[in-house]
């Protein structure tokens, strides 16, 4: 992380950040630890759909509201949590709360006391195989590492990611990712084309735990994506050879991923059909943007009761923020 200059920071005004839904375009499992952790081969990409994350100096006497962190006048952070899908989180414990334990993790680590209100504009599904909860620590740690001026290095920062969750560090590394290991590897992935896409969680919640422990078979071999395909068509042709190895396990714990998938694949246009992470949001691909429009109309008739996205395939989800 690059420090920024005074200048350009004026750490008593808010920062509003995107934090973007998070797309596993394949991922293989290639191994497991001795600890039981299970190593990924992915290419992680984000799309045009976002939370919001704001961050600021807390209010004159603010110890804490809503979710607060603690009292007294050396601490004063508070979360607050609206939108959409914000009931989702409604009673949330602290010590269960991504957001609150990214900041003290980062004021601890930057020796700085964790003073600061966050409010949440929580849009994304939960528990959906999109990293939301990740994408807004990581949005956190972006914003509170601004608002308090701290210098660490992209080390100990994607170190720190790392301790909330296997998704935070590429969540905070902002741009498509070749992702190994738990989560820990990340190699930037060539270019990206700008592809439209329709992203739909049938609102069933997956375990991911769950998931993983219903995994059998063979492990995969890693399958990195070498060259920069040139558009949608080279892209989803690319995919092709690769797969989700979580998507079978998902289908068995939860109906609504095999029903997304089917509906997918019978729009006009789709060239690529998969499930994002453990599930159990699912996503197509489409080479025009009047094929995505429909598609998510249809879907969207015939499935109101489902969360239903058209958007675009983001290569680094930071140009979003200007959209927060």
């Amino acid at each position: 992380m690059t420090t920024p200059s005074v200048d350009a920071i004026m750490s008593d005004r808010a920062i509003r950040l995107a934090a973007p839904a998070k797309v596993n375009l394949f991922l293989h499992v290639v191994g497991r630890r001795p600890d039981g952790y299970h190593l990924l081969d992915s290419l992680v990409a984000f799309a045009g759909v976002f939370d919001t994350v704001i961050v600021a100096p807390p209010e004159s006497g603010d110890q804490g509201c809503d979710h607060a962190g603690g009292e007294g006048e050396t601490e004063a952070l508070s979360l607050t949590v609206e939108g959409p899908n914000a009931g989702a989180l409604a009673g949330l414990p602290d010590d269960d709360n991504l957001i609150l334990r990214a900041a003290r993790a980062l004021a601890e680590a930057g020796g700085v006391a964790p003073r600061a209100h966050i409010t949440l504009i929580k849009r994304l599904p939960v528990a959906g195989g999109i990293g939301g909860g990740s994408a807004d620590a990581a949005a956190t740690l972006r914003g509170l590492y601004r608002l308090w001026r701290l210098t660490l290095d992209d080390g100990p920062m994607l170190d720190l990611a790392l301790s909330l969750g296997a998704d935070v560090p590429v969540c905070l590394f902002g741009r498509a990712a070749h992702m190994t290991g738990v989560g820990e590897g990340l190699t930037a992935a060539p270019a990206l084309p700008a592809v439209p896409m329709v992203v739909v969680n049938p609102g069933v919640p997956v375990s991911t735990p769950a998931v993983f422990r219903d995994r059998s078979g063979p492990f995969s071999q890693p399958a990195p994506l070498r060259e920069a395909p040139v558009n949608a068509i080279a892209l989803a042709n690319d995919l092709i050879l690769r797969r989700n190895d979580l998507e079978r396990p998902a289908r068995g714990l939860a109906d609504g991923v095999g029903d997304a998938l089917a509906l997918l694949t019978d729009q006009p246009g789709a060239l690529l059909t998969r499930m994002s992470g453990s599930g159990a949001t699912c996503f197509a691909l489409f080479a025009s943007e009047a094929e995505a429009d429909q598609a998510r109309a249809y879907l969207a008739a015939m499935r109101p009761a489902w969360w239903v996205e058209r958007t675009v395939l983001v290569s680094d989800a930071r140009a979003l923020d200007a959209l927060a």
